[in-house]
């Protein structure tokens, strides 16, 4: 069953969409303000967010830059129909933009479509001896289950999904931590170790001089 996230303010048009979402086999969660909607994204697997813009304390185009490294679907729900609008929420990095009003069955079209854009990519891959099940946010080591935390996974996929690629510690701490975070580089580092002690990565993950990592492989 797909999760949805439905993040609008408005409770009627939010109950009228988690009802039919419900309705055509959707599992649905609901947040009325920005706040409440990037907490439920920490806490719950999501296969995809609607997204109003005008929402209380953290506005729809905020909160999808705050969100950006979790790599969820996201299709903008909203009454804000100017071109500019429409343009701002696409290069943010919505998938879809519906305007109010709109009906249930384009809507649930849409979702149908951006899904199955998502769910043709692999789930799972494989780096020599790792094993790294994406959806259950499972990591084997020569078939043996190793534990890894929350950031340390998302590492992880970063590492694998940029293969051969130099990744600054800024652009770590973006795509990992977000755009909010408060830390420092140096939080990237101690991330860095546990990964290469962990999975065995010593000789995998190679420290660029001055720049940051790669995985080479």
């Amino acid at each position: 069953m797909k999760r949805i996230l439905v993040v609008e303010d408005d409770k009627a048009i939010c109950d009228l969409i988690s009802i039919n979402l419900e309705i055509v086999g959707y599992k649905v969660y609901k947040a009325s303000d920005g706040y409440l909607a990037k907490k439920l994204v920490e806490e719950k697997s999501l296969d995809l967010i609607l997204l109003d813009v005008m929402l209380p304390k953290i506005d729809g185009f905020t909160l999808i830059s705050q969100i950006k490294n979790k790599n969820i679907p996201t299709i903008f729900v909203t009454a804000k129909e100017s071109v500019l609008d429409r343009v701002m929420g696409l290069r943010l990095g919505a998938d879809d933009y519906i305007v109010k009003p709109f009906e249930i069955i384009e809507l649930i079209a849409r979702i149908e479509a951006v899904l199955r854009r998502y769910d043709a990519s692999p789930q799972n891959f494989i780096f020599k001896n790792i094993e790294v099940f994406y959806d259950q946010r499972i990591v084997k080591l020569d078939g043996e289950l190793i534990e890894l935390t929350y950031k340390e996974f998302d590492l992880l996929m970063l590492f694998i999904q940029n293969k051969n690629i130099a990744l600054s510690r800024d652009q770590i701490l973006e795509k990992v931590w977000g755009f909010d975070y408060a830390g420092e580089t140096r939080t990237v580092d101690i991330h860095v170790q546990r990964l290469r002690d962990k999975l065995n990565l010593k000789d995998d993950i190679k420290t660029v001089f001055k720049v940051g990592y790669r995985l080479e492989g």
